[in-house]
C-alpha cells in the first residue's frame, strides 16, 4: 500500500482529487449541498447534473418506483436465470426496442457491463458447444475519445472470461481519429483481413466535448463489410437527440431497418441515468440470437438483475418521454441558448449537444473557476482540471429557466474578471 499512499498524497498536494459534495436535498436545479471537510451546507443552483429531462422529480416516475417496491420489494437478490424476472424486466425491454426500433433488448446492471458483456459474448461467445468451434477472428474499431466504459470493455477484449474458460480466436483493436469516418474507412482497408468479424463501438454523444458521432458516414463506410456490427452508445444521446428523444438515428433521421438492409448489424447501448431517471443499461439489436447470447454470459449470470425500483422509473420515464416531446424540445431550445450565450461573452463553448464544455485558456485554472463560482455566486459547475484541455463541464437540461441560465452567464463574467485582471478571448472551435 505504500506505493498507493504515496501517489494519492500527490494527488492531494497538487490539488488534483476532486471535492465530494454531499447532497443532503433537491427541488428542481437547487440543491442543498455540504461540504464534507468544514460541515458548511449551502443552497447551489446546479449545472452540472444529467438529469437532463427533469424527470428525477418527476410525481409519476417517483410513484412508480414505490409501486414497484411496494409489489416486488427492493431488490431481487439474484440474476434472471436462476431466480426468473420480474414483469417489469419484460415490459422496460419492450419499452426501449420501440423506442429504438430494434426489437430485442437485453438489461444490465449499469453501462460499463452491459459493454464489457457485449464484448464478451460477440468475441468469445459463452459456455461450449458441443460440435461448434470458434475460428473467426474479431476486428474491434474504436474512437480515440470513447467512454471509459468502452475503453475498458474493448481494451479487456481479448482477456476476458470466454478467453479464459475455452479457446477463441484472437482479438484486434484499433483505434481511429475522433469522429473521422475517412480514417475510419483507411484503418478497416488497413487492418481488416478476410474472414474477420468487424465491429466498430462510438459514443452517439461524447460526454467531454458534446459533439455527435458522424453516424451516416460510418453507415457508408461499414456498407463496404456485409454482416459488420455498429454499436452506438447512446447514454448522452436517448432523451437529448432528435425531435422525439429517439436519439442519434431520430437525429439524422435514418431507420434501423434501413441499416439492416445495408447488411450492417446496428446495435445501441441506452442507459438510464442521464434521461430516464433512473440506474442502469440496455443493449437492443434486431438479432434475437445475441439478446440470448449476452443472457447466458458471465456478465449477466454473475450478477444480480435490475432492482424493480430501478427498473419501474427507468420504464416509466421512457413512457413519459415519448408521450411528452416538448421536454425534448425545451431541453435543446436551453442548450441552444445557454450555448450562444456564452459564444456572446467570449466563452470557448463548444460542442452541439446539452453537454456544454468550456475549453479555458491555458492560465485559468477550471477548479479555482469553479469554487469561485459555488462560493460567491451559488452556481455549481463540474471543473475538467486534469485532462489536456482544461474545461468547465456544463449540462443544461429541460427544467433551467432563461433567467438561471443568465445566471450562470453572469457569474461566469464576473468570476473571469474576478480571478484574471486581462480575460483572454479564446477561439471558438470544435
Amino acid at each position: 500500500m505504500q506505493v498507493v499512499q504515496k501517489y494519492t498524497q500527490g494527488m492531494y498536494e497538487h490539488g488534483l482529487y476532486p471535492d465530494k459534495y454531499i447532497c443532503h436535498q433537491k427541488q428542481n436545479n437547487f440543491v442543498e449541498i455540504e461540504d464534507p471537510k468544514t460541515g458548511k451546507r449551502q443552497t447551489v443552483l446546479t449545472f452540472c447534473t444529467n438529469d437532463v429531462l427533469g424527470l428525477v422529480q418527476n410525481p409519476q416516475v417517483q410513484q412508480a418506483a414505490i409501486d414497484a417496491i411496494l409489489q416486488y420489494g427492493t431488490s431481487n437478490s439474484s440474476c434472471s436465470v436462476l431466480s426468473g424476472r420480474i414483469d417489469l424486466h419484460r415490459q422496460l425491454e419492450q419499452e426501449i426496442s420501440a423506442f429504438k426500433h430494434l426489437p430485442h433488448t437485453q438489461l444490465f446492471l449499469n453501462a460499463w457491463m452491459a459493454m464489457q458483456a457485449l464484448m464478451d459474448a460477440f468475441c468469445h461467445l459463452a459456455i461450449p458447444v458441443p460440435g461448434f468451434q470458434h475460428t473467426r477472428e474479431t476486428l474491434i474499431m474504436t474512437d480515440v475519445l470513447n467512454h471509459g466504459c468502452i475503453v475498458s470493455a474493448v481494451v479487456n477484449a481479448d482477456n476476458r472470461s470466454g478467453k479464459v474458460f475455452s479457446y477463441s480466436p484472437p482479438v484486434r483493436v484499433k483505434p481511429y481519429r475522433h469522429c473521422d469516418a475517412d480514417d475510419l474507412a483507411r484503418k478497416l482497408r488497413r487492418y481488416a483481413k478476410a474472414g474477420d468479424r468487424i465491429l466498430v463501438v462510438s459514443d452517439a454523444v461524447f460526454s467531454m466535448d458534446g459533439d455527435i458521432a458522424p453516424l451516416p458516414d460510418m453507415i457508408e463506410v461499414l456498407s463496404q463489410y456485409p454482416d459488420s456490427v455498429l454499436v452506438m452508445d447512446e447514454a448522452h444521446a436517448s432523451g437529448a437527440l432528435g425531435a422525439k428523444g429517439g436519439g442519434i438515428y431520430d437525429h439524422f433521421s435514418i431507420s434501423t431497418q434501413s441499416v439492416i438492409d445495408q447488411g450492417i448489424n446496428p446495435l445501441i447501448m441506452t442507459t438510464f441515468s442521464k434521461f430516464a431517471a433512473s440506474a442502469g443499461a440496455a443493449i437492443s439489436t434486431h438479432v434475437k440470437e445475441l439478446v440470448d447470447l449476452l443472457d447466458v454470459s458471465p456478465t449477466s449470470i454473475g450478477t444480480i438483475s435490475l432492482p424493480a425500483p430501478t427498473t419501474a422509473a427507468a420504464l416509466e420515464s421512457i413512457r413519459q418521454v415519448r408521450s411528452h416531446p416538448e421536454l425534448v424540445q425545451k431541453l435543446q431550445a436551453n442548450n441552444r441558448y445557454l450555448r450562444s450565450r456564452l459564444i456572446e461573452h467570449e466563452f470557448n463553448a463548444i460542442g452541439e449537444t446539452n453537454v456544454i464544455p468550456v475549453i479555458l485558456p491555458p492560465d485559468y485554472d477550471p477548479k479555482a473557476f469553479a469554487d469561485h463560482l459555488m462560493e460567491v455566486h451559488g452556481i455549481w459547475v463540474s471543473p475538467i482540471w486534469y485532462i489536456a484541455k482544461p474545461r468547465l463541464r456544463i449540462t443544461a437540461n429541460a427544467l433551467h429557466t432563461q433567467e438561471e441560465m443568465d445566471q450562470l452567464v453572469s457569474a461566469m463574467v464576473q468570476t473571469r474578471a474576478a480571478l484574471y485582471s486581462t480575460p483572454v478571448t479564446a477561439t471558438i472551435s470544435a
